[in-house]
């Protein structure tokens, strides 16, 4: 009898690998976004065994809350290498943004209207580099590099010093920790409204990507700009769109620093474009444009964050090692979507 029932489980085991064997047959573009899955469990599981406390409520807790604005970067370059562009304005854009934001809050702008003027300024530069790539074939790499130059020149204009929210701003209560659940001693599941708004972003952007029109363009124009013409599809204003999207959603990354730091200042989101890039490219986002999951992208960014999480916690390894270690993971992650590109031609 115990024989007998102790035959299920290899059975289950296989049938678990059979199926994620075809789902990857089926669609080889899934594969950097599985493996991106497999590194991030395989780093949680080498940061417990080698330096415990990885998986606990405080770890998880301060992984989301330090990476919320990542995220929101994530999913915003997610839309636009989806279409064969890219984004480098998105930094100089958190930079224009936060300073702006802080003066204004400090001028006695009403909370609200100095939340949307800090993304309605990411939004108008989404719009012109949009219509530069649109209207006037400018290629995005050297659009959004121009915006890049402008926005980080527009910061330092408006301030060389850093410049600090108001204690009584209601701003920060974006930044305000929250309580989920009582831990032992400092082991408390806590969030902030920010991480809420991340969320919030990762659920609307999953929606629009695979259950809306848009969502189907974007992919057809990376895939190919012609053939979406030909099949009808809104190609010339999604591609504007998807820069709007993008400005916008570093606009709300810029509030949700703001809010947590309190600060602001022009040297802010410098070398965050390349973060946000490659939290796309490493959740499985293809360079190339057609192939990407929002959700991949969550992935690639929360890889990044635990990896400076294990890299503090090891405390021997200087801090420079994080962008080498970066481009390692980055250059593994474009090789393997090289060769799933090449099996799908």
């Amino acid at each position: 009898m115990s024989v007998l029932t102790a035959t299920p489980a290899p059975q289950a085991t296989e049938n678990v690998v059979d199926r994620l064997r075809r789902m990857i047959t089926a669609n080889p573009s899934v594969l950097p976004t599985i493996a991106s899955v497999v590194i991030f469990v395989g780093m949680v599981i080498f940061g417990e065994v080698a330096y415990g406390r990885i998986l606990q409520f405080s770890t998880v807790s301060n992984l989301l809350i330090n990476n919320a604005h990542l995220i929101v970067l994530a999913v915003a370059l997610t839309f636009v290498i989806l279409t064969g562009g890219i984004d480098l304005s998105v930094g100089s854009i958190i930079a224009v943004s936060s300073v702006a934001g802080v003066m204004l809050s400090n001028a006695g702008w009403n909370a609200f209207a100095v939340i949307v003027a800090m993304i309605g300024i990411g939004v108008l530069f989404g719009i012109v580099s949009g219509v530069l790539i649109r209207y006037f074939n400018v290629q995005p790499f050297i659009a959004t590099l121009a915006m890049m130059f402008l926005g980080r020149g527009l910061a330092s204009l408006l301030s060389t010093k850093p410049e600090r929210l108001g204690e009584d701003s209601p701003i920060r209560w974006i930044g305000t920790q929250l309580k989920i659940l009582d831990g032992p001693k400092v082991n408390d599941l806590v969030i902030t409204p920010a991480v809420l708004v991340a969320v919030i972003v990762v659920a609307a952007a999953f929606f629009v990507l695979h259950r809306t029109r848009t969502g189907r363009t974007v992919y057809a124009i990376g895939g190919s700009e012609s053939s979406a013409l030909l099949m009808g599809l809104p190609v010339h204003r999604t591609k504007v769109l998807v820069y709007v999207i993008s400005g916008g959603l570093a606009g709300l990354a810029a509030v949700l620093y703001t809010a947590r730091l309190g600060t602001a200042q022009n040297i802010t989101g410098i070398g965050w474009e390349l973060d946000a890039i490659a939290a796309a490219v490493i959740g499985g986002t293809v360079l190339t444009g057609a192939y990407g999951y929002v959700l991949g992208s969550v992935i690639g960014a929360l890889v990044l964050g635990l990896m400076n999480v294990l890299i503090t916690r090891d405390g021997g390894i200087p801090p420079e090692m994080t962008t080498i270690i970066t481009g390692g993971i980055l250059l593994v992650f474009v090789l393997l979507q090289r060769a799933v590109t090449r099996k799908r031609e």
